[in-house]
């Protein structure tokens, strides 16, 4: 049995040739152009000595060039390897040395550090993506549990770990997105803000699309201004985003009043707990309803999501998505799986043909998240009695306070409600007498005029639990994002200690 996620974009260039497949700033490129691209890619690498089983390190940023390499080496029957678009020269270095890539294709603004990071690894640095001599004719037959992407998560302690996705995980996430979940089709026009070297933004955004046979908008660096013209500019039906990119777009919508032009019939939240305030706010600013969904890289990376035809519950992100099961265990018990009933607090548990196949040259960590069947996300949830999962909280962000459990996710959907406050993270900070105190780090609105510790504190005591509300409130300008938009809680705590 053969399937390869290069199949993705042959099977929409067959169906579809003369639809556009993507849109790159002025260049607007047809799935017959797109996948003939490809096979050039593929012939050049094939031709440069790329064999298939290599691996073909990709640092490009938010381009038509991304997909050019990244179906091009996956045709050639290579594995790519997404390189972080953030990543410094040693850190480039490492991941190319670890995954034990032959090549890096990389160019544009990104192209020093790449260089840098080649040399320093030893790896054959590609300037541009190649396209020169004949095209592969068809793309490499893979089998369905072969590796296809590596990708490297970006632990909080010691080295990233490289994930390893394979055809059938890629395949299946991204016809459960397009067909299941989001119901995309040819008609529809998707934004691809999120940068493609993750997995929302590879699976989720550019290769579901493409199964759909839809158009992908790239947007290299997100702005909420630039993003809420692109939604007018091009017609944008689709939104995909994290957290922050909906606070952005609320914003910047409230500053241009132009969403009357706006075609959106669908927005899609992940990467991190929305809170309901900002999903609310969304809603009434651009009349239309976002789903939340639930995943990680491990998971390819759909788990869950609140799916039309089993009912919308904001605040929850739903339930498991077609051939996956999701499960609450013990989170003190770790070498075993044992699930807890519904009501109660636990480590969420996935499995399904979405789990990944483990992570590259470390059986201890991947013993370790792989256990009875189950990948343990390091999440914790809870399950209500309809079968909706709430996340409470990552297990390391939890904050113990005098020996009583808080989960920040509760206390910031709180704070974000105060009349004053744009964004909020909570941590924990360390306190002699409690173990740990709640601080609440701050962004106030721009026209909050004069507001102090103390306010905040004392409204905040007033809607939280004793032990809950922070006693610490710290403001700044903005709050530290990693490259999807999520808050870096470690950033801060770093910071704070």
């Amino acid at each position: 049995m053969f399937l390869s996620v290069a199949t993705v974009l042959r099977e929409s260039a067959r169906k579809y040739p003369d639809r556009v497949a993507v849109v790159d700033s002025d260049t607007r490129l047809t799935y017959r152009e797109l996948w003939a691209r490809a096979l050039r890619c593929a012939g050049a690498l094939r031709a440069s000595g790329v064999r298939p089983g290599d691996r073909v390190a990709v640092l490009l940023p938010n381009s038509a060039d991304f997909l050019y390499a990244y179906y091009g080496a996956l045709a050639a029957g290579a594995t790519v390897v997404p390189v972080h678009g953030l990543l410094v020269a040693d850190e480039v270095a490492y991941v190319l040395r670890h995954s034990g890539s032959v090549a890096l294709i990389s160019g544009g603004p990104l192209w020093p550090v790449a260089e840098d990071g080649a040399r320093a690894a030893g790896v054959r640095a590609v300037r541009g993506v190649p396209t020169d001599g004949d095209p592969l004719p068809a793309p490499e037959p893979a089998a369905p549990d072969d590796t296809a992407v590596i990708l490297y998560t970006s632990g909080t302690t010691g080295r990233p770990k490289g994930a390893l996705l394979t055809h059938l995980n890629i395949v299946m996430n991204a016809s459960v997105i397009a067909h299941d979940l989001v119901g995309l089709d040819i008609d529809d026009v998707v934004l691809g803000c999120l940068p493609l070297f993750h997995s929302y933004g590879q699976t989720c955004a550019m290769n579901a699309t493409l199964r759909a046979g839809a158009t992908l908008v790239l947007m290299p660096r997100f702005s909420g201004a630039g993003a809420l013209e692109l939604l007018a500019a091009e017609g944008v039906s689709v939104f995909m985003g994290v957290p922050t990119m909906y606070h952005a777009l609320v914003e910047a919508a409230a500053k241009d009043g132009t969403t009357h032009r706006l075609t959106l019939r669908a927005a899609v939240s992940g990467g991190a707990a929305l809170p309901v305030a900002v999903l609310e706010r969304f809603e009434e600013t651009f009349a239309t309803q976002v789903l939340e969904g639930y995943g990680l890289t491990e998971t390819s990376p759909v788990a869950t999501f609140n799916q039309p035809e089993l009912g919308r519950r904001p605040g929850t992100v739903g339930h498991p998505v077609w051939g996956v099961e999701i499960g609450v265990a013990d989170a003190a018990v770790e070498d075993a799986v044992l699930l807890l009933p519904d009501g109660e607090v636990g480590e969420v548990v996935v499995r399904g043909h979405n789990i990944f196949a483990g992570y590259l040259d470390d059986p201890e960590a991947t013993a370790a998240a792989l256990v009875d069947g189950w990948f343990r996300t390091g999440d914790l949830g809870v399950r209500d009695e309809d079968g909706f999962l709430s996340i409470v909280d990552r297990k390391k962000d939890l904050v113990i306070r005098g020996g009583f459990n808080i989960y920040p996710r509760e206390v910031e959907e709180v704070l974000v409600r105060h009349p004053a406050i744009s964004e909020v993270a909570v941590i924990g900070v360390p306190d002699e007498a409690r173990g740990e105190e709640v601080c609440a780090v701050v962004v106030l609105r721009a026209d909050a005029g004069a507001v102090t510790e103390e306010d905040v504190i004392a409204w905040s005591r007033d809607r939280l639990g004793r032990h809950k509300y922070p006693r610490i409130v710290r403001f700044t300008e903005t709050l530290p994002l990693g490259p999807t938009g999520k808050v870096l809680k470690r950033a801060l705590t770093a910071a704070s200690s």
